[in-house]
C-alpha cells in the first residue's frame, strides 16, 4: 500500500507545476490597450473640429506569438494610400486684376461712414466720391486703387486715413451667335467658354461646338482669338459662336 500514496503525490506535483507555468504565460502576454493619443491637424481639415484627445487601439507587441504574427502582416502589406484634400483658393482676380469700367467696388474708409460705399466705375474708368471726387480707377489693382484713394484723402481732409477695397461684382461678359440666349450676363469667378456657353441656354443647333472666338479687352488694346471650350474667361470678354457649315 505505501507506493500507492507516493504517485498520486507526484501526479498532483506535476499538475500543480503544469498549471503555474500556463498561469504565468497568460500573465505575461498583454492584450490591446485603448491608449488616448493626440488627434491630427488632417481632422480639422476634414471635419472642421480642432484635433483633441481620442482613444485610439494600439496593439502592444511586447508579448510576441499571434500579436508579432499580425504585426509582420501588417508590415508586409502596401503603405498607405496617399490622400487629397481640396481646399478653397482665393478669388482668381482679387489680387492682380485691373479694374475698368462696369466693375462694382466696395471702398471702406475705417471710422468715415459717410465715405465708405458701393462705387460703380463709370464709362470713363472712374470712381466718385465725396470730398475728393472722381478717382481714376481703370487699370489699376483694388490695392492700388486703395492707395490712391488714402493719399488724396490725407491731402487736407483725414490726417491718417485707413482704406479698403474689394471688388463686390465684376464686370458682366458678352456672349453672341449661335446659342439659345445671346446677350449681356453677369461674369462669375473662374468660369469658362463652356460655362459661358450653358449660362446662355447651351448652342443652338447650327452652332460650331468645337472651337469659339473670344475677344479680350485690356488697357493696351484688344486681343482676338480662337479657343477651345475649356478656355478661362475674363470678366468684360466677348464669346461669339459661329455657324457650322455642315
Amino acid at each position: 500500500m505505501g507506493p500507492v500514496p507516493v504517485a498520486h503525490a507526484f501526479r498532483w506535483s506535476v499538475l500543480v507545476a503544469s498549471a503555474a507555468l500556463a498561469l504565468g504565460g497568460c500573465m505575461q502576454t498583454t492584450g490591446p490597450v485603448a491608449i488616448a493619443q493626440p488627434g491630427s491637424d488632417l481632422d480639422y481639415m476634414a471635419y472642421g473640429q480642432p484635433g483633441g484627445p481620442q482613444a485610439v487601439a494600439v496593439a502592444d507587441t511586447s508579448g510576441g506569438g499571434a500579436i508579432d504574427a499580425l504585426r509582420n502582416s501588417f508590415a508586409a502589406a502596401p503603405g498607405s494610400m496617399p490622400v487629397g484634400y481640396a481646399a478653397r483658393g482665393p478669388a482668381r482676380y482679387d489680387a492682380s486684376y485691373h479694374l475698368d469700367a462696369g466693375d462694382r467696388l466696395r471702398v471702406v474708409v475705417y471710422g468715415q461712414e459717410g465715405l465708405t460705399n458701393t462705387y460703380a466705375i463709370d464709362a470713363g474708368g472712374a470712381i466718385t466720391m465725396p470730398l475728393i471726387g472722381a478717382v481714376p480707377a481703370r487699370g489699376r489693382t483694388t490695392a492700388g486703387l486703395a492707395s490712391e484713394i488714402a493719399a488724396r484723402l490725407r491731402n487736407g481732409y483725414i490726417r491718417e486715413p485707413s482704406v479698403a477695397v474689394e471688388i463686390e461684382a465684376y464686370r458682366p461678359f458678352f456672349i453672341l451667335g449661335e446659342v439659345t440666349a445671346p446677350g449681356q450676363y453677369p461674369y462669375v469667378p473662374n468660369m469658362t467658354v463652356e460655362s459661358a456657353v450653358a449660362i446662355a441656354g447651351g448652342f443652338s443647333p447650327r452652332a460650331k461646338r468645337d472651337a469659339v472666338t473670344v475677344t479680350h479687352t485690356e488697357a493696351g488694346g484688344s486681343m482676338r482669338a480662337m479657343v477651345p471650350l475649356g478656355t478661362p474667361l475674363s470678366p468684360g470678354d466677348t464669346v461669339f459662336v459661329g455657324e457650322r457649315w455642315f
